[in-house]
């Protein structure tokens, strides 16, 4: 099994790098994978750090990043997000983070998700709990819909879909308290791990986005599914809860 202190100074350091693009955004190069799908040379730079740290301490392990694709071993890999949320991060924002999962024959073992600009590091390890910055973190205590904070994004805009989550939004957002939407899903999915948002949810994302975050809520005592209740990581279709507004929020997918 991996050292999550290792983990985690990789991670830092990986931090540090994508910071000092962060600071300088004047000079940062920014190109388009697709008109609304931004890259930049800090996400490269992030990435090839991490592929050559954690091949370098776990050689046994394959890897699959967001920008350079999947290497050779896909049954137990690394799966990283260098910089979820680039555009945010591209416009001096403070909710992107990096996201690094470690899944073993399917299975998500260990994940991590650090927002730099935040200084908050969460990590989970499965069967062992979640934590932000050393603590143990657990989900909210909301059980009214009605109370409840929730967050969200729209990927499936970007794609372009006629099946998106505007319809959904509107919905839940006459049934709540308050929505959010912070542009980093890894980010967004480590709140409600931490209880500082009740649920989120997505539509059109990939696995990279929410391995590590699914991981860390999961490990933190919220519930994750598709929009039909399944349980389970679903990038296309994920729901994350505290458990207690779940068959609420549910109803509304």
């Amino acid at each position: 099994m991996i050292s999550l202190p290792l983990l985690e100074r990789i991670i830092r350091d990986a931090g540090e790098i994508a910071l000092t693009y962060f600071r300088d955004l004047n000079h940062l190069t920014v190109d388009k994978k697709s008109p609304r799908d931004f890259v930049t040379a800090a996400d490269l730079a992030v990435e090839k750090f991490l592929q050559a740290k954690l091949s370098e301490h776990y050689p046994q392990y394959g890897f699959w990043g967001e920008e350079s694709g999947q290497s050779k071993n896909q049954t137990n890999r690394w799966i990283v997000d260098p910089i979820d949320g680039t555009h945010s991060f591209s416009r001096g924002q403070y909710y992107w983070s990096i996201s690094v999962a470690l899944e073993i024959d399917g299975v998500i073992v260990a994940g991590a998700v650090y927002a730099p600009a935040l200084d908050d590091y969460y990590c989970a390890s499965k069967g062992y709990g979640a934590w932000r910055n050393g603590k143990t973190i657990h989900v909210s205590e909301i059980d009214d819909l009605g109370d409840a904070m929730i967050g969200t994004g729209f990927a499936c805009l970007r794609s372009y879909l006629e099946n998106n989550n505007l319809e959904r939004f509107c919905r839940v957002a006459q049934a709540t308290t308050g929505q959010r939407r912070l542009g980093s899903a890894a980010v967004d999915i480590c709140l409600v791990a931490d209880g500082q948002l009740d649920a989120f949810w997505e539509q059109e994302l990939n696995l990279y986005d929410i391995a590590a975050g699914a991981l860390i809520a999961q490990e933190a005592g919220a519930t994750v599914t598709d929009f039909q209740g399944n349980a389970g990581i679903f990038p296309k279709h994920i729901l994350v809860t505290n458990g207690k507004i779940f068959n609420q929020l549910l109803s509304l997918m």
